[in-house]
């Protein structure tokens, strides 16, 4: 992925520079922080309405119950945020007639996907070593019920209703794949970009780590995101980085489809039990592979150059800016903070 296709071109004359391109830049931190904090509302939502419709699950059967529980998931954790963002960063005007262009395929498609086995190893390798960080870590915890749950693994809730699992599966590997990257490596990216490529990956990244709204899922999935950061960079498509992401999630999914399977079969089906092992083998492997494939693709990252557009404020500065952002001091404390989730609840329910 040395050679870069269709590479941002620098800023024209007469583009922002010095202080209008600080002002500018503080105000699109501005805008990515009340779009993540929107995003964040109504993930609470849909959690409400999850809430609130399993209060009338006796009176459907469970197929209906479970695709209208994932048709609320998908409008409101989704397809709401990603329009309000849209709205917000004037994304349908500044997309008109390029969303074809967006999702072209580029000429050496191969070679990025070649990427996965490293993309994959490396957003495992620091999902291990954040579980061991977090274990010494939450040994000293005791009694703390908040920061253990803010620090244990997110897990996926196995299912014994078939209907359920092809739409979990569904949202797993197509729906949030399409959403998130159109989002992040999509809008937000775009929006970042001139102010430095670099800081475009990285800032998105960050996002992207947030989203997933746990502290330990946040260090694995910001890992992911610099991989598709960059390769969204090399690429300058969005087609490649939805196809990996989708591959990514598939193997987690594949994952709770066998589980679900042995729920299914109380665990008596030994055809399913062998190919479920055989599968969490192959996973482990493939970890192993990765890691030691990025590994030694490491000197060559270090040795890579991204595009600064505003060399004005170097990368720490960028960086603070981002983090000093009331609306995004806000959308912080919503991710992380049990009792603001609370307070917004109660508000809402009120």
């Amino acid at each position: 992925m040395d050679n870069h296709e269709n590479r941002e071109q620098p800023l024209p004359d007469g583009a922002e520079s010095g202080t209008s391109k600080l002002r500018g830049y503080k105000i699109v931190c501005a805008k990515l922080g009340l779009a993540m904090c929107a995003y964040f509302i109504f993930r609470l939502l849909g959690g409400l309405a999850s809430f609130q419709l399993s209060k009338y699950s006796g009176a459907m059967s469970e197929s209906l119950f479970s695709f209208i529980s994932n048709m609320m998931i998908i409008v409101l954790v989704y397809v709401i945020p990603l329009l309000i963002t849209a709205l917000i960063f004037k994304s349908f005007s500044n997309y008109r007639g390029k969303y074809r262009e967006m999702y072209k395929k580029p000429k050496r498609l191969a070679r990025a996907l070649g990427t996965f086995p490293a993309m994959y190893g490396l957003g495992y390798g620091v999902a291990l070593l954040t579980t061991i960080a977090m274990y010494f870590i939450a040994r000293n915890l005791s009694g703390h019920s908040y920061l253990e749950e803010l620090l244990r693994p997110t897990a996926m809730d196995p299912s014994t209703n078939i209907v359920s699992i092809i739409a979990l599966v569904f949202v797993i590997v197509i729906v949030a794949p399409v959403f998130e990257e159109i989002w992040v490596r999509g809008i937000m990216y775009d929006a970042l970009k001139p102010y430095g490529t670099g800081m475009a990956i990285i800032i998105s990244s960050i996002i992207f780590g947030f989203m997933h709204g746990s502290l330990y899922a946040f260090f694995y999935t910001t890992a992911l995101g610099f991989v598709l950061g960059y390769i969204r960079y090399a690429t300058n498509s969005l087609f490649t980085v939805t196809v990996l992401h989708a591959m990514f999630n598939s193997i987690a999914a594949g994952i709770l489809v066998f589980i679900s399977l042995q729920q299914i079969t109380n665990g008596e089906n030994r055809i399913v039990n062998t190919f479920y092992w055989i599968y969490i083998v192959a996973v482990l492997a493939l970890i192993v592979i990765g890691i030691v494939v990025f590994i030694s693709k490491i000197p060559k990252i270090r040795k890579y150059k991204f595009e600064n557009q505003w060399t004005e404020a170097g990368p720490w500065k960028k960086t603070a800016l981002f983090f000093i952002s009331i609306p995004v001091i806000l959308m912080m404390i919503l991710v992380f903070n049990e009792v603001s989730q609370g307070l917004l609840i109660g508000l809402i329910l009120r």
